[in-house]
């Protein structure tokens, strides 16, 4: 009985240590959702490395003018369907916005046209900077 018992409790510690050890949470969209400390450490390592992704920021230039994270390209939602050459399909490609909803929506968009390496940065800059991690304007 013991042994049923430990073993259906570590069953059930599966997606807690998935998303501990910064492994993305499937979304029903196609793209996965990227916990905060799973991206800064991406981002650190290509900082200091040229490891290949890209950070897309899809607020407005106005609020990338106030703050953003270094080195993310901008394009904004509204106009993301018009620049998708712009996103490389080969690299992984993590989306922010301020708080996550127009990052989800871009993240659905880049999904829908073919791309396969993307993730939403949980949280957005928000949680970003709450964290503690740089932003540069």
């Amino acid at each position: 009985m013991k042994r049923v018992l430990l073993s259906a409790m570590g069953l059930l510690m599966i997606p807690f240590l998935a998303t501990a050890c910064g492994m993305g949470e499937q979304s029903s969209e196609g793209y996965e959702n990227a916990p905060l400390a799973h991206a800064y450490q991406h981002w650190q390592q290509g900082v200091e490395s040229s490891i290949p992704f890209m950070f897309l920021d899809v607020r407005t230039v106005e609020e990338y003018r106030q703050g953003h994270i270094r080195n993310a390209k901008l394009i904004p939602v509204q106009v993301l369907a018009d620049h998708l050459a712009e996103v490389p399909k080969n690299r992984q490609v993590y989306v922010y916005c301020h708080s996550g909803k127009r990052s989800s929506r871009a993240a659905r968009l880049l999904a829908e046209h073919g791309f396969t390496n993307i993730e939403n940065v949980v949280g957005g800059i928000e949680a970003w900077k709450k964290a503690g991690y740089p932003v540069e304007k």
